[in-house]
């Protein structure tokens, strides 16, 4: 590793301890329930996480992996609003399945996963967003500063949802098919195609040691965004797949901690924390 190398780990280590500390002293209590949004592909089960204390606050899209919204996406949601953030994670697979329907880890889920991916329309997945993104604007909780983030599947969900203008801050960990440009019905999306509509900063996380964006794959992505001149930072870790999903064995958990200081550092920037009332 070159000295640079060195003093960008050095520096990024030394920030995330600090945005740890600060976390820590603005962590709040958390409310949370589900709304049913009308999409143009029908009803789509909403889980909405939001600070108790009555205020306005940044509103944020979670777009899970192929399993829908587990345990561990709904922890990852109380761990985003614990900070100050109305968050909605939607089951992005309400075209196939009962809405409230978690998919399990293991092989029959993982292959129905995989199988709805690539039958559901393109245009849904940013339909989708749309009116998820919609509804956080007509929230009178919400300041309407917007952001995204996503995990596996919703990496690239969240990365599309940043091509929307009004979406300030996306965060993409380990997205997928992205660099095989495969998701959705016929797999062959736009993304990488639409990179310049991004006009929002962008922070993209992935594992080296993940077999589904092997290291081609990432530097198409890298060079793509660099071309478009889009705002972002690129974090590479020694990590598998899933790293962040905090039950199974490639869970990561301090690595996870330092990923969390890395988003907030970018949300607060980006979006703010919400106001009191009473301090309005």
């Amino acid at each position: 590793m070159t000295c640079q190398g060195v003093y960008s780990l050095v520096t990024e280590m030394l920030r995330a301890r600090a945005l740890r500390v600060i976390a820590l002293e603005i962590a709040m209590l958390i409310k949370e329930d589900t709304v049913d949004l009308a999409t143009p592909t029908g009803l789509m089960r909403t889980y909405r996480f939001l600070p108790a204390a009555p205020g306005i606050y940044p509103g944020l899209l979670l777009f899970c992996e192929i399993y829908q919204i587990t345990g561990p996406v709904q922890r990852m949601a109380r761990i985003l609003a614990s900070q100050g953030y109305i968050v909605m994670a939607p089951e992005i697979y309400h075209e196939f399945e009962p809405l409230g329907t978690p998919f399990q880890y293991n092989q029959a889920d993982t292959d129905k996963g995989n199988r709805y991916k690539y039958e559901k329309n393109l245009s849904a997945y940013d339909s989708d967003a749309r009116t998820a993104l919609d509804y956080l604007h007509a929230l009178p909780e919400c300041t309407g500063k917007l952001g995204s983030i996503g995990i596996c599947l919703g990496g690239h969900l969240s990365f599309r949802a940043a091509m929307n203008p009004d979406v300030l801050a996306g965060a993409c960990f380990y997205a997928t098919d992205m660099h095989e440009r495969s998701l959705g019905k016929g797999k062959n999306d736009n993304s990488l195609a639409r990179v310049a509509e991004i006009r929002g900063e962008m922070l993209m996380i992935w594992g080296r040691q993940d077999p589904h964006i092997p290291r081609a794959g990432r530097e198409l992505i890298y060079k793509t965004m660099s071309d478009a001149d889009v705002n972002f930072t690129w974090h590479e870790f020694n990590a598998q797949h899933a790293f962040m999903r905090d039950e199974g064995y490639r869970y990561d958990p301090a690595l996870a901690q330092i990923c969390y200081a890395m988003v907030f550092d970018l949300f607060h920037r980006r979006l703010q924390i919400g106001q009191p009332l009473e301090d309005l």
